[in-house]
């Protein structure tokens, strides 16, 4: 399946790892930087399969967009996964988050739980 993943992460070095790994499975990432910039994106009707968002980023945090895509219909049921160097995990879930995954040790783990979240 092709998916179109929006990333949010502000660190230069994850992000590429990141971005590299789900590319590397054939997946599109589309990448922000800044929160709101990302909340801007969501609001103006681009199509995502999955949000891989880190908590702590510029504008708009990574819970803050997890409420606000949880608030637009077209994003009720769309995974969402917090990846995030921030004990933010039972935050993340509270907010809507699917699942929540520590950097950098639980990185190994995004592509299986990128295929399992959207089959």
């Amino acid at each position: 399946m092709s998916l179109t993943i929006l990333l949010v992460e502000d660190n230069r070095l994850v992000s590429a790892a990141v971005r590299d790994l789900l590319e590397g499975e054939g997946w599109r990432v589309e990448f922000y930087a800044n929160g709101n910039t990302a909340m801007n994106r969501l609001a103006g009707g681009v199509r995502y399969h999955l949000l891989l968002l880190d908590n702590e980023v510029p504008g708009a945090t990574g819970l803050g967009l997890t409420r606000y895509a949880r608030s637009l219909p077209r994003y009720r049921t769309t995974p969402i996964i917090m990846l995030s160097a921030t004990d933010c995990g039972a935050e993340a879930q509270r907010a809507g988050a699917d699942l929540f995954l520590s950097k950098p040790d639980d990185v190994h783990a995004l592509i299986e739980a990128v295929r399992r979240l959207t089959e």
